[in-house]
């Protein structure tokens, strides 16, 4: 499923992190607590699936999205 809105490139610098991570840094979540229980509440989807794994490692090119925003990771 195609996300709602623009998606925002997120340069993370390096080849990989973790969802929990991302999510604070491209600013879809404000702390680590919010984002876990986002994720273990299966609000969280990468590259249109749900992902219920904070630690999940994504790589450049993957799109996280959160209540109606996106974004890529980018290196």
């Amino acid at each position: 499923m195609a996300p709602s809105a623009p998606v925002d490139d997120v340069s993370i610098g390096t080849d990989g992190i973790r969802l929990g991570q991302f999510l604070q840094l491209a600013g879809l979540l404000d702390s680590g607590g919010n984002a876990k229980e986002a994720i273990r509440e299966g609000d969280v989807s990468v590259n249109g699936e749900v992902d219920l794994r904070r630690g999940r490692q994504l790589k450049v090119g993957d799109v996280v999205t959160f209540a109606g925003r996106a974004a890529r990771v980018c290196e």
